[in-house]
């Protein structure tokens, strides 16, 4: 995927998911989006758990995308990230992109009037895990459930950084494990067989 398209999807993440977002509270204008939406509350000592729950979670994804089960299901979105050849930079600008931009028009938007179950489920299945059609990528969506539940529940309770800085860290540990992996499996295949037979 060329770079300019790269920013381009991340730029309407983060500039457009708000603008919808803000476009949803003038014309309701019972949302909460303008009260919850901080700036002195985005670096306090809360948002460190904020990533640590990222953090764990992004663990738990990739243990279940290298596992002989899910591997085969997850090969195009892995060779993908890697193809985008992201450098540090970019891995923290499209993370926050992501974590910015959806957090502001799910939690801080649509779960004000979809509540919190729905707006869960109805995220994990735009993002395309919840086709029944594919097991894997089903039971993949119904593990990643809990962790959007917990942004939801995080988001009402703590606020919306919480739930901000916990999805840029999920996204953020993928985009670095996901392309180390590719980089292993790459160097893996360069080996002759014959390499691998014990002496």
């Amino acid at each position: 995927m060329p770079k300019i398209q790269v920013y381009l999807l991340g730029l309407a993440t983060l500039i457009g998911f708000p603008a919808i977002g803000l476009g949803l509270w003038l014309l309701f204008e019972d949302s909460p989006l303008l009260e919850k939406f901080e700036w002195s509350s985005a670096f306090d000592l809360y948002q460190l758990g904020g990533l640590l729950f990222g953090v764990a979670f992004a663990f738990l994804a990739l243990f279940l995308f290298r596992s002989p089960y899910f591997k085969k299901e997850f090969i195009d979105q892995r060779r993908l990230i890697s193809s985008m050849n992201l450098n540090h930079f970019d891995r923290f600008f499209l993370a926050f992109c992501a974590g910015f931009g959806e957090e502001i028009l799910f939690r801080a938007c649509l779960q004000h009037w979809m509540g919190l179950w729905l707006t869960s489920v109805a995220f994990v299945a735009i993002h395309g895990y919840l086709n029944p059609r594919k097991k894997a990528l089903f039971l993949y969506g119904l593990c990643l459930v809990p962790f959007i539940l917990g942004l939801g529940w995080a988001y009402e309770k703590i606020g919306l950084w919480f739930s901000i800085w916990a999805h840029f860290a999920y996204d953020l540990v993928l985009f670095y494990q996901i392309r180390q992996d590719e980089e292993e499996r790459e160097i893996n295949e360069d080996i002759p067989w014959e390499s691998h037979i014990p002496e």
